[in-house]
């Protein structure tokens, strides 16, 4: 009798563990999702004029630079780069300068499948903020990652790791400062020179 009732019991904690597991998956999983923005959340206010934040496809190369910090999204790109944008866009310190590869421009739908909805869908993203738009470049792939291996060696680089999977649809975004501008700046340097 004493066995009997130990089985029972036994097989009642592992329905009853069984039964959690299954209550707390949905919330596992968006808890994982969501974490990569609360961390995200947590660096952009440490983030300033000349840091970078990339938003890269799965075959972003791991670096070596000690300035450069991954964080794993485990989502699509284009959900990542429309959070990115909002928060960077409402912040009151930075503005983005966006650098996309110049190569994506000429991939094809037999090439890389999807990737012309996927352009049109980023550019609607990039250019819904109108001074975002402005600050729009399209260079070749080398040459973001030649300023991107010079900044990291001052600067942090912040890259957000997602899962996509068409080429060339990294999104670099170098940050600028967003109450202070250019034409400011030289008006700031005349001003010291003509006091000298």
């Amino acid at each position: 009798m004493l066995k009997k009732n130990i089985i029972l019991g036994m097989l009642f904690v592992m329905v009853l563990s069984c039964n959690q597991s299954k209550t707390n998956d949905p919330k596992q999983i968006d808890d994982a999702n969501n974490n990569w923005k609360i961390q995200f959340d947590q660096k952009l206010p440490l983030l300033g004029h000349r840091n970078w934040i990339v938003i890269a496809d799965k075959a972003f190369p791991e670096q070596n630079a000690a300035g450069i910090e991954v964080i794993n999204t485990n989502e699509n790109l284009l959900p990542v780069l429309k959070y990115v944008l909002q928060e960077v866009n409402s912040s009151s310190h930075v503005k983005p300068i966006i650098y996309r590869d110049k190569e994506l421009q000429f991939i094809i739908e037999s090439q890389a499948k999807g990737v012309t909805a996927f352009r049109l869908e980023s550019e609607k993203l990039m250019h819904a903020d109108r001074e975002s738009a402005l600050q729009l470049r399209t260079i070749l792939h080398d040459s973001v990652f030649a300023k991107l291996d010079e900044a990291s060696k001052l600067f942090k680089i912040l890259v957000l790791k997602t899962n996509e999977t068409i080429p060339y649809t990294s999104v670099f975004m170098q940050l600028d400062c967003s109450y202070w501008n250019g034409e400011k700046e030289k008006q700031l340097r005349e001003k010291m020179n003509n006091q000298k």
